[in-house]
């Protein structure tokens, strides 16, 4: 009798200690992943505030700064983007920051650094290995875009390709003649860009150009064209 007690006590004792370590299981899980998910809103409410004291502890905290938002978009992108340039700074310094991860749009930081014009943060990103010639729309698209001389220069003295074509063949030079400024097309000129490259549509610059009647940018183009080639063959 007293063996079969000391059995039943045995097994209730062990049932217990199971449902302990489950509970404790549950409640540790739970903490964790609510600390996580205040983390997560924490970041990106830091993000667009430019809170960059906030952003440095939660990284020392080990919260992962790769983090995509809901939308897949990057922390270093918001930044960059808003702008939040501290934030960015602090990002683009963090050991563990990828600078070559793309967003939902395939974008890239040092894509959205060239549009809006950060020059020192392009080239922070740059001695870190971001990369200049991604495949399709490239960092030298935006700047061209958004006529970035400073941004224009940087990217090509680090070797991007100047006629580099996105996935419908327009090239840095034709971004250049539709949206950017005269003078963003006569550097990328100057610089060696072909006028006479075609995108998919068979359109070159100067189509790019009278399109959005420009004629300033045109006449550009067509003196290009002309020192390439004689008047006859185009």
């Amino acid at each position: 009798m007293m063996n079969h007690f000391k059995k039943y006590i045995g097994k209730y004792f062990k049932f217990v200690v199971q449902r302990i370590v489950f509970i404790v299981f549950i409640a540790s899980n739970f903490f964790v992943m609510h600390a996580k998910a205040g983390s997560y809103d924490d970041f990106f409410a830091a993000i667009k505030t430019d809170d960059v004291t906030v952003v440095q502890q939660l990284l020392a905290r080990g919260f992962d700064a790769n983090t995509p938002a809901p939308d897949g978009q990057r922390g270093l992108i918001l930044a960059l983007r808003e702008p939040a340039l501290k934030a960015a700074a602090v990002l683009i310094a963090s050991r563990q920051i990828d600078l070559n991860l793309l967003n939902n749009q395939g974008e890239s930081p040092l894509m959205m650094a060239a549009l809006k014009g950060h020059t020192e943060l392009a080239s922070r990103m740059l001695k870190k290995g971001a990369d200049v010639n991604k495949t399709g729309w490239t960092p030298l698209h935006y700047a061209a875009t958004s006529g970035q001389l400073a941004l224009i220069s940087l990217l090509l003295e680090n070797h991007a390709y100047i006629d580099a074509e996105s996935p419908n063949g327009s090239t840095p030079l034709m971004m250049a003649s539709m949206y950017g400024t005269v003078e963003a097309v006569k550097l990328l000129l100057d610089e060696g860009a072909d006028p006479l490259i075609k995108n998919e549509k068979g359109m070159a610059a100067l189509q790019f150009a009278e399109n959005a009647k420009r004629l300033d940018v045109a006449e550009l183009i067509v003196k290009a064209i002309r020192r390439k080639q004689p008047v006859g063959q185009w």
